[in-house]
């Protein structure tokens, strides 16, 4: 089999994988995952927790992230339609700590975004509906949930809706500004994964 592809990111453990998908006239196949191939690209994260929504047109969820010890990376992929994936740099010392990354994730690209513990993550909704998956290698634990306000201008992340159509949490509407929330996550140059 051809190997899974790793597109680098100018943040510090944040991939983009991309996998061989073989394809003829009954449809497609691909490994979503297999822990070996991610090894070899210094990915060694073990999942423990597997996640999936449905979501309509507009929806805009996040930007949420776990604090320690309960912190998480993430695994994100598409299984129907399209969403805007979004992340938020929050380790001190990482030298896009305070920025946002974004990337169309949908069924038909296969692309998959590792993001490692000391994200916020969110995503928006592209498509009619869409089923987002993930991995995480912590359990949801409530008390240690936090976020990020989606709309924080600092940020100005794009969610490619416009404000009229965005379909967004009571919950969501009401974390802090990044420059208000409490998050105390530290880059490892040596292993960012």
């Amino acid at each position: 089999m051809d190997k899974l592809k790793a597109h680098k990111t100018d943040f510090p453990g944040l991939v983009i994988l991309e996998p061989a998908v073989f394809k003829d006239n009954r449809g497609y196949f691909f490994e979503a995952y297999n822990y070996e191939h991610y090894a070899n690209l210094g990915i060694t994260t073990r999942f423990v927790q597997d996640n999936q929504a449905k979501s309509t047109y507009g929806v805009v969820r996040g930007l949420h992230f776990q604090q320690p010890p309960h912190s998480q990376a993430k695994l994100v992929r598409v299984t129907e339609g399209v969403i805007l994936d979004a992340v938020v740099d929050l380790r001190k010392g990482s030298p896009t700590y305070g920025r946002y990354f974004s990337i169309e994730l949908s069924a038909d690209n296969f692309l998959a975004l590792y993001i490692p513990k000391g994200f916020a993550h969110g995503y928006s909704v592209l498509s009619q509906t869409a089923i987002v998956t993930y991995k995480s290698d912590d359990f949801y634990t409530p008390p240690a949930e936090a976020g990020i306000n989606l709309l924080d201008p600092h940020l100005n992340i794009d969610w490619k809706i416009s404000p009229e159509k965005m379909i967004i949490s009571q919950r969501d509407k009401i974390w802090p500004m990044l420059n208000q929330a409490i998050h105390n996550f530290t880059l490892n140059p040596e292993n960012p994964y």
